[in-house]
């Protein structure tokens, strides 16, 4: 592997003056780039991919250069050390990648329309312009475009436009940034607009295949967010303007490009009129932490990649914080307990996983540092945790230090703590520490031994591990004074139980409030208390009960067959925290029985047992009055009878489907999969197939594609399936983007998990020659290890991925997924059949 070298240690630029000529029919771009900088030697380099260099000059005097492709570099010499003038002449072409300068595609009025983004991070600014394209080395930007503009079309850059002279638009000079937050964007545009409290400039753009209200949503919580941050940061928002951008063609979900946003279609534009709840909640956590990113990120920026999570966990926090603000009734922070905390105690307890912080070099391996559920959800999980420790009035002023002392700067990981530190007069650093440097959590073990209220921590794993003698200071969070704040030691005796249970009056619990990275084993003394006061306990402690049980479960510390019974006691639970957990454990017990087995059959009374009081109380229709948990438990609920096969569930969907087949668009927005997938798998026929994913093909709205894709993919007709897989390499109908969703929602299907897993295989070279470059292409290998779970297929994945073990990018996820398989088949072969029996028990 070739060694990669930080070339801004030997030239560090100042300011860079680019002109692009952009050429849409002929997919090709001349350019001009003169970086003003510091040379600290002679022998220097800057950042080129796939760039034809036709002349580099050095203060205007034509130098010799040398091209070396295997680390993206222009090698030249300069005469003098100090201050210089580079200037690159060259030409390149635009990529069909999703990454660096690329035309996104969409269609209105049946004819075929394309606007040009960017997509910069992590190191694509170099497909762009030569550059020193590492975030440490930030500059000032003056932008120049020239393309073939017709009427109508507006270009967009991260400054405002000061002019346009003979055709080409100067734009303003940026403050100093990192190459990677360079963006512009061209085309015919829709933009609606406001302003913030505090002057700011806020629009949101997108193509005009949308309706004008589907920009409205976007608008009012980038304003708004944007007021919040201020506050919150108590630093103003730098820029003059902020644009949020829709495009077609995206490959991550969004980018923070300073002042210009860039955005997948379905997490910023929406129908305000037929929505579903959780999708609301989705497009507005996105937008903030997008906006977050306009100071933790872009203001102050990590000085490398090994401290991404600086810019990402605190992103990934602060969005919760800022919509918990302007969205209160949302209880916001309930989504994140059931997204952000179960992926990262799911992803985080398998032996391999990277640490938050994490040492790498090669550009492949900074791309797949872009673990969501590490870098984004644990570190924002671990925030949480800091926040809890300290307070937002010391979170507050510590942010506000640490953005004084480092804004349009950089830095790293312990200028946050120290600054914190300051602020709360706690070590920070010295708790953080274990956290962010290690892989992995503890279960803490709380035990009655000999009386004595005993906790102990150890590393906890699913699947096979190495012995590991990590320890982590553990902000134990307990309803009981006596135990410690933290837990520093392997083992701590709290004091007699009977003493402190008798003073207290309530049972025994550890992380009160779930903000803790850590998991409990409560012994069967303290269980049964806590399960006897069931419901005293919040809705974030009753989930955080069977959660925890959960994951205990996959690590083979209980089993299964012991949580099977205690389902029946959450069945009549209203709240959504509490039955996201619920039907996630229903939804897993699929794994130990065989389709159209009795077993299978048992498993589809049991959730009819569950599901079906839920279902009557609810309906299909939601009502103005009906609480927040109801709206987002319906789905739950619906989706569990459907597997169930419920007789009336069925006959409902296929009624409700009848009603509204003239439009199925305005069936409502969180019922709308399960109906139109009921149709294909209990009605469907060929011609309404055809109609279906016609409909996909002209539709731009991204959330009714997305219940299309969920319908489409779940028939059961074999000469279908067939149909779908011939669809996959055609971008016309599905955009490489959205690939990976119709190849899980394939791989789910045991109708078609064979031939969707026969086309991954087939077509692995065509797939990484696509999308290979995409931060989130793992993502790959993780969706179909989280389908597989028997013997063979293990033997399938592992015949086929582990000769790619040495794919730069690709080596951790392809032997943690084959850990994830292989503990799974493990734990189906020695509990399949108590777990079946359990269930048979629950149905009597």
């Amino acid at each position: 592997m070739t060694q990669f070298t930080r070339i801004y240690n030997n030239f560090q630029p100042e300011h860079y003056d680019i002109y692009l000529d952009i050429n849409r029919e002929t997919k090709q771009f001349n350019g001009k780039t003169k970086i003003s900088g510091n040379a600290l030697v002679k022998d220097i380099a800057l950042h080129q991919k796939n760039l034809q260099i036709q002349s580099v000059h050095i203060n205007e005097k034509e130098i010799p250069f040398v091209i070396d492709d295997s680390a993206d570099l222009i090698k030249i010499s300069t005469e003098t050390i100090g201050q210089i003038d580079i200037t690159v002449i060259y030409k390149a072409r635009l990529t069909d990648t999703m990454m660096g300068i690329y035309p996104s595609y969409y269609e209105l009025d049946g004819v075929k329309k394309q606007i040009i983004g960017t997509q910069f991070e992590t190191s694509f600014a170099r497909q762009a312009f030569p550059s020193v394209d590492e975030p440490e080395a930030k500059a000032t930007f003056d932008l120049s475009i020239k393309f073939d503009e017709q009427p109508n079309e507006t270009i967009l850059a991260n400054m405002p436009e000061i002019r346009t002279e003979n055709g080409v638009h100067y734009f303003d000079t940026t403050v100093r940034m990192s190459t990677y937050l360079v963006a512009f964007a061209f085309g015919e545009l829709q933009s609606k607009q406001t302003v913030t409290n505090t002057g700011v400039k806020v629009g949101v753009f997108s193509t005009k295949a949308h309706a004008p209200k589907e920009l409205d949503f976007a608008l009012d919580i980038a304003k708004r967010s944007i007021e919040f941050f201020e506050d919150f940061y108590q630093t103003p928002y730098p820029l003059p303007h902020s644009w949020q951008l829709a495009l077609p063609d995206f490959s991550a979900g969004a980018m923070e490009n300073w002042g210009l946003v860039t955005y997948r279609e379905a997490y910023v534009l929406l129908d305000p009129e037929n929505s579903a709840l959780n999708t609301k909640q989705v497009v507005a956590t996105v937008i903030a932490h997008e906006l977050a990113h306009q100071w933790f990120g872009d203001l102050v920026t990590m000085k490398w990649w090994d401290d991404l999570w600086l810019n990402e966990s605190f992103a990934n926090m602060m969005e919760y914080v800022a919509i918990d603000a302007i969205e209160p009734d949302w209880h916001i922070w309930e989504s994140f307990q059931t997204s952000d905390v179960v992926s990262a105690l799911k992803r985080d307890s398998t032996d391999g996983v990277q640490p938050v912080h994490t040492q790498v070099q090669h550009p492949a391996d900074i791309d797949a540092l872009f673990d969501p559920a590490i870098v984004y959800a644990k570190g924002a999980r671990l925030l949480v945790m800091v926040r809890s420790l300290i307070g937002d009035k010391a979170l507050r002023e510590g942010l506000k230090r640490y953005f004084a002392r480092h804004r349009y700067a950089n830095a790293a990981g312990a200028d946050l703590w120290e600054a914190l530190g300051e602020a709360s007069g706690q070590n920070i650093k010295a708790v953080m520490d274990s956290w962010l440097e290690q892989p992995g959590y503890p279960v803490v073990s709380a035990k009655v031994i000999d009386g004595q209220l005993t906790l102990s921590q150890e590393q906890f794993f699913i699947g096979d591990y190495e012995e590991s003698a990590r320890q982590w200071q553990i902000p134990l969070n307990s309803n009981y004074d006596a135990a410690p704040q933290l837990l520093a030691s392997e083992r701590v005796v709290i004091g007699d139980y009977a003493q402190l249970r008798e003073s207290v009056g309530a049972p025994f619990r550890l992380n009160d409030g779930n903000d803790s990275h850590f998991i409990v084993k409560y012994d069967a003394q303290l269980l049964t208390d806590i399960l006897e006061h069931l419901d005293e306990l919040d809705n974030i402690s009753q989930r955080q009960i069977l959660r925890d049980l959960h994951l205990l479960a996959d690590g083979r510390q209980i089993t299964y067959a012991d949580i099977v019974p205690l389902l029946v006691n959450f069945a009549h639970k209203d709240a959504m925290l509490v039955n996201a957990v619920l039907y996630g454990i229903l939804s897993d017990l699929k794994k130990f029985v065989t389709p159209n087995s009795a077993e299978e059959k048992a498993l589809k009374e049991f959730n009819d047992v569950l599901s079906r009081k839920q279902v009557k109380r609810l309906g299909w229709a939601g009502q103005s009055s009906e609480s927040y948990d109801d709206q987002l438990t319906r789905p739950y609920v619906l989706n569990a009878s459907l597997y169930a096969e419920n007789p009336d569930t069925i006959t409902t969907a296929h009624e409700l489907f009848e009603k509204n087949s003239d439009n199925l668009q305005n069936l409502p927005a969180d019922i709308r999969h399960f109906v139109l997938a009921n149709e294909l798998k209990h009605f469907g026929s060929t011609s309404l197939f055809e109609q279906l994913l016609t409909t996909y093909r002209k539709s731009s709205d991204a959330n009714y594609k997305a219940d299309l894709r969920s319908a489409l993919t779940s028939t059961p007709n074999p000469d279908l399936i067939v149909k779908l897989i011939d669809q996959l390499k055609d971008a016309d109908t599905i955009k490489p983007q959205d690939l990976r969703g119709w190849v899980y929602g394939l791989l789910v299907n045991d109708k078609s998990q064979q031939l969707a897993w026969n086309w991954v295989r087939e077509q692995w070279q065509w797939l990484e020659d696509t999308i290979g470059g995409d931060m989130e292409f793992t993502m790959y290998i993780t969706v179909i290890a989280a389908v597989f779970h028997t013997p063979e297929r293990l033997a399938e994945f592992k015949s086929f991925f582990e000769p790619k073990l040495n794919t730069p990018g690709l080596t951790r996820e392809i032997t943690m997924d084959i850990k994830v398989i292989s503990s799974r088949v493990d734990l189906i072969a020695a509990e399949k059949d108590d777990v079946n029996m359990a269930i048979s028990e629950a149905i009597k």
